[in-house]
């Protein structure tokens, strides 16, 4: 992908400067130079989507997820077609255009279950599906005994339209064998994606910061990122998100060592740093790096869900265009204990407020509705 001549690209010591040093403010006008550059217009676009989990089991119980369940918990479930089409059609009536369907790694179901669970929904509906992150892909392929790619195929043939960025958390491994041992590792995530980009299929990229991570991880992870995005050209927007650590194994221990104190130093400072989540600074300096330094990705996301309405706002002025979704439903995060919730009045109010023009869009970034 071909970034604007304007634009003079960061390396990798510049910005773990920035990221480590520089003034927060200086930053963030930085960045909100670097959108205005690219989003000219003064517009900030939403879309109206509901998150699906189908189902909470997962075999990879990662330290840093509420969410989980073993398959014989009793609040363990697997979504019914009956209650999966009523959130459908709630979605629609609501003037939703994509469903977010996502779920744990489930040892009972199989391709077929997934071909068919597209295929239901397609027969029956005209939305987006926005689904399945690498974690998922690669355990739908790994089971069935086929490539990543014959796995994509398949299901884009069933009816999924494109991919968000889920799994990716930080795209290092030393932190992926703390954080999530049995997930896969980042050279896989960028296999999906990059597989997917192949077949035509649009995909998002995230980034899950404030737990163990280092500011040179979180360089990392972006490098991985931009390396990818000049090769395919694929990701349609990137979305950094703060760790939130209630209700989580590792947010657990974290806690319980700072209430020890400070003895066994190395390890309780480790945890301690998964006791509380990224601070707004924190958020708001990883959002402005973002924007500066993925110079050939055209859309960066605030993240309301984790950080609230307010302070979404301000991401506005950091370098942030997009105001995610408007999340008619979300579970993983509010089983952390954090639950933010927003309404598309909120939304576009807030927008405005901040002084942008607010916009509905669809997947693609297609704007549908301009407020």
């Amino acid at each position: 992908m071909t970034r604007s001549k304007k634009i003079e690209r960061l390396g990798n010591r510049q910005a773990l400067s920035l990221l480590k040093k520089a003034d927060i403010l200086e930053l963030g006008q930085s960045a909100d130079e670097r959108r205005k550059t690219l989003h000219p217009e003064g517009v900030v676009t939403f879309v109206i989507d509901r998150n699906v989990n189908y189902t909470n089991v997962c075999v990879n119980q990662c330290t840093f997820c509420a969410f989980w369940r073993s398959g014989d918990a009793p609040d363990a479930y697997i979504l019914d077609d009956a209650t999966l089409f009523s959130k459908i059609e709630e979605t629609l009536g609501l003037g939703g255009t994509q469903i977010l369907l996502q779920g744990g790694l489930h040892p009972d179901l199989d391709l077929d279950y997934y071909t068919r669970l597209l295929q239901s929904i397609k027969r029956r509906f005209d939305i987006n599906i926005h689904g399945f992150s690498p974690p998922e892909i690669c355990y739908i392929a790994d089971s069935s005994d086929i490539t990543i790619r014959e796995a994509l195929q398949i299901l884009h043939n069933a009816g999924l339209d494109s991919i968000p960025g889920g799994g990716a958390e930080i795209l290092s491994d030393r932190v992926r064998e703390i954080l999530s041992p049995k997930k896969i590792k980042s050279s896989r995530w960028l296999e999906v994606m990059e597989a997917a980009h192949g077949l035509g299929m649009r995909t998002t990229a995230t980034m899950m910061f404030g737990s163990i991570e280092t500011p040179e991880d979180i360089i990392t992870h972006l490098a991985a990122v931009r390396d990818l995005q000049d090769r395919t050209g694929g990701f349609t927007a990137f979305i950094p998100w703060s760790f939130q650590p209630g209700n989580t194994e590792i947010g657990k221990k974290g806690a319980k060592a700072k209430g020890k104190g400070s003895g066994g130093k190395g390890q309780n400072r480790q945890l301690q740093t998964v006791s509380s989540a990224a601070t707004a600074v924190e958020y708001l300096r990883v959002l402005a790096l973002s924007r500066m330094y993925l110079d050939n990705i055209p859309n960066i996301q605030a993240s309301w869900v984790t950080q609230g309405l307010k302070l979404a706002q301000v991401a506005l002025r950091f370098g942030a265009n997009d105001f995610g979704s408007t999340m008619i439903e979300e579970n993983v995060v509010a089983s952390t204990g954090v639950s933010y919730r927003v309404s598309q009045d909120d939304i576009v109010n807030g927008i405005k407020s901040a002084g942008f023009r607010p916009a509905q869009r669809d997947t693609c970034y297609n704007i549908l509705k301009y407020f």
